[in-house]
């Protein structure tokens, strides 16, 4: 029986892997592209692709649409797209690094109750009057940050003082604890508040109807700042795959690692809401489907759900626009359609390593 060595099977993967770098850019570039030329408003698309050409350097195209046309593009389409690629790229890196910290497949950006803090924060902007999600000055986005990033550090400080250092499971149901807590304080202010339900409601949904450049200024530093520190760490995360006495043995400090990682996912986690509301699964259905095309190495597994991630999001984003055009579906209604049973399909292929 022949064996299959280093030599045989590296080549192999090593083609793998930059295959699914490219179908990555090229689904990237697609998707976005698309959702750049389709829109409510009749614009001829190879139109759209030329005006696009001709924003490169070097080059020169007329296009030949209106100045309300390439306003269109410019400061509605194209700020959206942008936010949508930024936001996908940052929950599915962010669920990647999670998943590889907690060694737990089924983890996801909104572990450590990022979510349910950003949903209070936004909750109590939207009813006190102080924003509703629009504009450049508004407070929702702001609150939701905050929020986002407060209930990390309480569940960060709680499950520490419960044990995490022995045993990252008490950070998990820390979060748990938070989340629980944090939600039922934001239900308590809906029900008295009922005449904003429904901006609250579409704040939790998920929403980039309202994107504008200030929304991409807002999350881009957070955002590539949080991307970086979790792109660095990617090797360091593939040795502690074989636990924190293995990597303790070759010089690494377990502990300082999980830190920063936990810290630059929650903060591009909180970033990320803080401008889109609530987008559930992405940080679970984008790292499995790397995993799927190009393997389980962190190495390229969280570079590649940057990509993926942005491909994604501007894909349902297109779906919620075009589906029930002029109307649009939130986009976290059709992320959680499509999640639900994907996470029905992880959970059933990683019940060996949950038992």
């Amino acid at each position: 029986m022949s064996k299959v060595g280093p030599s045989s099977a590296s080549p192999l993967a090593g083609r793998l892997q930059v295959s699914a770098v490219l179908i990555g850019g090229f689904a990237c570039i697609l998707a976005m592209g698309t959702s750049l030329a389709i829109g409510p408003a009749s614009i001829d698309k190879t139109a759209v692709f030329k005006e696009l050409i001709d924003r490169l350097p070097f080059i020169a195209i007329d296009s030949g649409l209106s100045p309300i046309h390439k306003s269109v593009i410019w400061e509605v389409r194209f700020p959206r797209v942008l936010l949508g690629a930024l936001v996908g790229s940052t929950l599915a890196v962010s669920g990647a690094s999670y998943q590889a910290v907690f060694r737990n497949p089924l983890a996801d950006p909104y572990l450590l109750g990022a979510a349910a803090g950003a949903g209070l924060g936004a909750t109590v902007a939207i009813v006190t009057g102080s924003g509703d999600g629009i504009g450049a000055f508004d407070m929702v986005p702001v609150l939701a940050f905050l929020g986002a990033m407060s209930a990390v550090v309480m569940t960060y400080f709680l499950g520490y003082s419960s044990g995490a250092r022995r045993s990252p499971s008490a950070l998990l149901l820390a979060g748990v604890a938070v989340a629980a807590f944090l939600t039922a304080i934001q239900t308590f202010i809906q029900q008295q508040n009922v005449d904003s339900i429904r901006q609250v409601y579409s704040w939790i949904l998920g929403r980039l109807n309202t994107a504008s450049w200030t929304e991409v200024q807002l999350l881009a530093p957070y955002a590539l700042i949080a991307t970086l520190v979790m792109f660095l760490s990617r090797r360091t995360l593939d040795v502690m795959r074989l636990g924190d006495t293995e990597a303790s043995s070759v010089g690494l400090r377990p502990q300082v690692v999980r830190f920063l990682v936990i810290a630059a996912a929650s903060l591009g986690t909180a970033a990320s809401v803080s401008v889109s509301g609530l987008i559930a699964f992405v940080g679970i259905i984008v790292p499995h489907a790397v995993r799927l095309l190009a393997g389980t190495s962190n190495r390229i597994v969280l570079p590649l759900s940057v990509l993926y991630g942005a491909a994604f999001l501007a894909f349902v984003d297109l779906l919620g626009r075009s589906l029930v055009s002029p109307a649009e579906i939130p986009i976290g209604v059709i992320t959680a359609f499509c999640g639900a049973p994907f996470f029905v399909v992880v959970l059933r292929t990683s019940r060996k390593a949950l038992a």
